[in-house]
């Protein structure tokens, strides 16, 4: 993470600039001791602490908190700044941190948000904590008021009304039957309306619809003498009809004689600021693009859901996932992109306006539906079916008419046996399964599956470690030529010792080294390897034969394709001292086969050189026999399918002929034939006078130790 392009003794200019902005958003509305230039230094310093906020990792908001209260602190309380400190801090941090060097644009607006969501609680706190100073001292005021000795009445009484007229807080006193008896004038404009009128009401009459059933719980409680004060948030009516949401403290006044006498309550006005905080909260629980519900928002409705005592019995889940946005975004680029999630979260919306139904916006192009308490799984298939036909239409946009698919991954299950966690890993797995099946459709999870994709997943993070930690071996099987039966050279097999599932076969592993492409350093380590070993056999005069021991290696499609291949395997031979000859590099048919020209470049160059190279598996990619001639083979491997007929006696008669019909146009072609699979004796005599050359199986020897290959044959 880069940081701010400032030392902390010396503030970059960017900082100064937003400083001087703030400062002139708010300094001309407030009352403070302090010049012009003294206010922004302050600001300056607030300003230096919330760029480093934003740019910390990891990322924590509460910095803005104190910067909210510093500025109640400071007086900077008039009506206009806070809203002017959120425009500037919205406006002017993000360039002036650079965090376009660090951080993505979404990224960084997001932090903004919620950086200026905590100055706001910040400045709320620390206006309540000075309201609720001044309410202590009119509340001490006001029972000295009751209680001061008669000498002192009139003086008590005249302080008293000072501070009750000229206090910024609406201040209203009732007796202990709710009867209002005075109002200041702060309270009658907060309302509308007269003192008067203010006197004309009960205040056990001033209820309103989203009153908590908490308020009046603890108005009793006051008026029976069992509390001394309270404090809540209380929606009032206006005279207009608006809504005043207001800070209520009630203080209980009681006589010399320690009786409840009066009711004092003081009442601040934070209509703009809880508006304020309702905007900030819609910023960060809605996505920007779509306005649907954000990530953030999804997992907070699902821990809840998912919590103990919820209520919710079960839960339904579909996670989609736009197939081909990649592609839009690419080509006709990013606005026509964002328009299209546009219509698309319109039509999704439309889909899941069921009870308990949530749609929110995930990533890019991820969405989500989150049913609580479904009937049935019915209902989440039915959901799903309904926005796959709601995608079936193309949209317009820009005059160009745009198809959008989607895969959906559905999970419906008891909701207390579910995590977060769990619910969202199974449906994004079971999304890709719907992916890898063509897309456009939905998959319904399966703990089997899961299993299968959590363990790939397992494997697949743990492959670079493996890698590095030296868990991979190497297994030898003889290549026996079945002229004479003597040994000709071993194919070398890669195992992954693996500490927690034992060792593992090439089946399980190699696909996912070839997807992440760790198969080139793998690759590059099994030739090395097996290439070293091969050498320790010639010298030790393993085999006993004229010409020295083979050995083969697989070469996986990626690696084909690797740009140094040739250099690398150059400098394998050269630097073990092993001839070229000695190796084989094997290609599957259909990676070769499916090569073009360019591709198949590199094993021309090795054939040249004199390297082997075997066309492996030979019979299970549909090639045309034909292209055998333009591949640079020596050597066929026919896939042991062929063979397996031949294990039987008498040997299938099919079989024999298709394997026949191979050698000899493999021999026509002046390629050596090696068979995979020799299991029996009747099956190698078979292929013995069908005239295949080599054989490899276990027959002659399962995959062993470099050490056990002498005895193996």
């Amino acid at each position: 993470m880069t940081s701010l392009p400032r030392t902390p003794a010396e503030p970059s200019d960017a900082l100064r600039r937003l400083a001087r902005a703030w400062c002139r958003a708010v300094y001309p509305d407030i009352t403070t001791s302090m010049t012009r230039a003294e206010f922004e230094e302050m600001l300056l310093r607030l300003a230096t602490r919330l760029a480093d906020a934003l740019l910390a990792e990891p990322f924590d908001p509460s910095p803005g908190e104190a910067v909210g209260a510093e500025l109640v602190a400071a007086h900077c309380t008039a009506a206009e700044s806070l809203p002017g400190t959120l425009g500037v801090i919205d406006a002017e941090l993000p360039p002036a941190c650079g965090a376009a060097a660090s951080l993505t644009e979404e990224e960084a607006a997001g932090r903004c948000s919620r950086l200026q969501h905590a100055v706001a609680a910040g400045f709320a706190r620390a206006l309540q904590e000075r309201t609720r100073s001044e309410q202590e001292a009119l509340s001490r005021a006001a029972l000295a008021a009751q209680t001061e000795i008669a000498d002192a009445l009139h003086e008590s009484e005249a302080r008293f009304r000072a501070v009750f007229k000229d206090a910024r807080l609406g201040i209203g006193i009732a007796d202990m039957s709710g009867r209002i008896l005075d109002v200041n004038s702060a309270l009658t404009d907060m309302f509308g309306g007269t003192v008067g009128d203010a006197l004309r009401y009960n205040a056990m009459d001033l209820t309103h619809p989203q009153d908590s059933p908490e308020v009046w719980r603890l108005q009793r409680e006051l008026m029976r003498g069992e509390r001394e004060h309270y404090q809540v948030e209380k929606p009032y009516h206006r005279r207009d009809g608006t809504v005043l949401w207001t800070n209520l403290t009630v203080s209980l006044l009681r006589d010399a004689e320690g009786e409840p006498r009066y009711m004092l309550a003081m009442i601040e006005d934070i209509s703009e600021r809880r508006l304020l905080n309702l905007r900030l909260r819609y910023q960060a629980t809605h996505d920007a693009l779509t306005e649907l519900p954000n990530r953030s928002m999804f997992f907070e409705r699902l821990e809840q859901t998912l919590a103990p005592g919820s209520g919710c019995s079960r839960i339904g889940l579909c996670y989609m996932d736009l197939d081909g946005f990649k592609v839009v975004n690419d080509s006709l680029g990013h606005d026509v992109g964002d328009e299209l999630l546009i219509a698309v979260a319109e039509r999704l919306q439309a889909c899941a306006t069921g009870p308990g139904q949530l749609l929110a916006r995930i990533g890019g192009d991820e969405f989500v539906a989150l049913v609580i308490d479904p009937p049935s799984p019915a209902t989440v298939i039915a959901l799903a079916e309904r926005a796959l036909r709601a995608l079936a239409s193309p949209v317009s946009i820009r005059g160009r008419e745009l198809l959008v698919r989607a895969s959906i991954g559905i999970v419906e299950g008891p909701a207390e046996r579910l995590t977060p966690a769990e619910v969202l890993r199974s449906a994004d797995i079971t999304m890709y399964r719907a992916k890898a099946e063509g897309g456009n459709r939905y998959a319904v999870a399966d703990p089997d599956a899961d299993a299968t994709a959590i363990s790939r997943h397992y494997l697949t993070h743990h492959l670079p470690a493996a890698l590095k930690g030296a868990e991979f071996f190497i297994e030898y099987q003889p290549l026996v030529k079945m002229a004479d039966g003597s040994l000709e050279g071993a194919e070398a097999l890669v195992r992954w010792s693996h500490p927690r599932h034992g060792v593992l076969g090439p089946d399980r592993f190699i696909p996912l080294a070839e997807h992440t492409g760790l198969i080139v350093p793998l690759g590059h380590w099994v030739m090395r390897e097996a290439v070293m070993q091969a050498c320790q056999w010639q010298s030790g005069g393993v085999g006993g034969g004229v010409k020295p021991l083979k050995i083969n290696v697989n070469l996986s499609p990626r690696q084909l394709h690797h740009p140094d291949l040739v250099e690398e395997t150059v400098a394998v031979l050269e630097e073990a001292g092993l001839p070229p000859s000695s190796l084989c590099l094997e290609v599957t048919e259909t990676a070769m086969i499916q090569a073009d020209e360019h591709e198949l470049k590199p094993l021309r160059q090795l054939a040249e050189l004199g390297v082997g190279i075997a066309l492996d598996d030979f019979g299970t990619g549909y090639s045309n026999l034909a292209n055998l001639r333009r591949l640079p083979a020596n050597t066929l491997k026919l896939d042991r399918s062929f063979t397996e007929g031949l294990q039987h006696d008498p040997a299938d008669p099919v079989d024999l002929k298709i394997v026949e019909g191979i050698v000899s146009l493999a021999h026509t072609l002046r390629l050596s034939v090696t068979v995979e699979g020799v299991e029996t004796s009747a099956q190698a005599q078979q292929l013995r006078d069908l005239g295949c050359d080599t054989a490899q199986g276990w027959y002659y020897a399962r995959p062993g130790p470099p050490e056990r290959l002498p005895v193996a044959v």
